[in-house]
């Protein structure tokens, strides 16, 4: 009797001993996932590291290259000696600040929308388009910034990819160098109009008899179109292409609140009154 109690009392202690308590083992995955989670978290971290490193030693490189390219290019100091140059070798006369304020509004309206913002915005926005036109080899559509086109006038170079880098590269040059009104002030002095008009001085009394600051809004918005494609647009042959091309300088002007669709459409009615024609309302 004694023995029998003895072993049914011993196999409840031994069934306690040998069953395991799930206290001892829940901690397990949980350490094990703390484990793990310790592992990747670093390995992510050195891995996004190394793209931010990757990435600031390209950026880095960029600028590098590209203010040597920049110390590579001819010094731009001289452009207003290169203006005064022009002028002289086609019997020009040179106009200077202030600003002809109709022509220098259509201009700035139908050539470089941006042409007062900020300076490496201006230049993103024409350095696209223009790299754009010089890849679809159509030439520069106009879409470049004024500053480009006074170094494409001042500075003639390829009409190639390399050769548009070398323009825009001029362009930042000529922004950094001379104010907004300078830059425009020697592009309406150094650009071509047609007819042999070299200038704002020229192209104003040549086509009007007046001078550029005595522009009508008429007169402006036509001569403000001739640059991009002086023989095409030039209004003493090819009148009908000249109008068309004035209205798009006028809506222009309205796109950009320079001017109200009412004061647009009456300037597109006036006669043009060319000096030495018989042009009529367009």
């Amino acid at each position: 009797m004694h023995a029998m109690r003895s072993e049914h009392a011993i196999r409840p202690l031994r069934a306690i001993e040998t069953r395991p308590d799930a206290a001892d083992i829940a901690p397990a995955p949980r350490n094990g996932r703390r484990r793990r989670r310790a592992r990747v978290g670093p390995t992510r971290h050195r891995g996004l590291r190394r793209w931010i490193l990757a990435f600031v030693v390209l950026a880095l490189a960029l600028v590098l290259t590209c203010v040597g390219f920049e110390l590579a290019l001819p010094n731009v100091g001289n452009a207003p000696r290169r203006v005064a140059a022009i002028l002289r070798a086609h019997h020009g006369t040179f106009e200077g600040l202030p600003l002809p304020a109709r022509l220098a509004d259509a201009v700035v309206a139908v050539e470089d929308e941006h042409f007062y913002s900020n300076v490496f915005l201006n230049v993103f926005d024409g350095a696209a388009r223009a790299g754009l036109a010089t890849l679809e080899r159509r030439g520069d559509p106009g879409g470049s910034t004024i500053a480009q086109q006074l170094a494409k006038v001042l500075y003639p170079h390829a009409s190639s990819l390399g050769g548009t880098l070398e323009e825009i590269g001029l362009g930042v040059k000529l922004s950094l160098t001379f104010s907004k009104p300078e830059i425009l002030d020697m592009y309406l002095n150094a650009v071509y109009f047609g007819q042999g008009y070299w200038g704002e001085v020229a192209a104003a009394r040549g086509y009007f008899g007046v001078g550029p600051r005595q522009l009508s809004w008429a007169q402006a918005s036509l001569l403000a179109g001739l640059p991009q494609a002086p023989t095409a647009y030039d209004p003493e042959h090819h009148l009908a292409l000249a109008k068309e091309r004035q209205r798009h300088v006028l809506n222009q002007l309205v796109a950009n609140h320079m001017l109200t669709q009412a004061a647009a459409n009456a300037a597109f009615r006036v006669p043009l009154a060319l000096v030495g024609t018989r042009s009529g309302p367009g």
